[in-house]
């Protein structure tokens, strides 16, 4: 069996318990984005198994909008991400 080598490490274990690994994300030609792809970068991010910087090239996001997700989900957990619950979280 061939491994592609990679940067960083190939899985993480997450608070919970659970394992993750880079098979776990989103592909990245990724387009329509729902609240548990939005959060399995997130997990991916704050646990390292990519990196910000990553994350942006591979999906083609802004710094801003991942900062924006990474906010959403420290401050108010992954239903924040949801698209109808948009206005509940977000600060006037």
């Amino acid at each position: 069996m061939y491994l592609k080598k990679v940067e960083g490490p190939r899985a993480v274990t997450l608070p919970d318990g659970s394992i993750m690994t880079r098979a776990d994300l989103p592909p990245k030609t990724t387009r329509r984005w729902v609240a548990s792809r939005k959060a399995s970068v997130v997990r991916a991010v704050l646990s390292g198994l990519i990196t910000d910087k990553d994350a942006q090239d591979l999906y083609a996001l802004s710094e801003e909008e991942l900062e924006e997700w990474i906010r959403a989900v420290s401050d108010h957990g992954e239903a924040a991400l949801k698209a109808t619950a948009l206005q509940r979280y977000r600060q006037p």
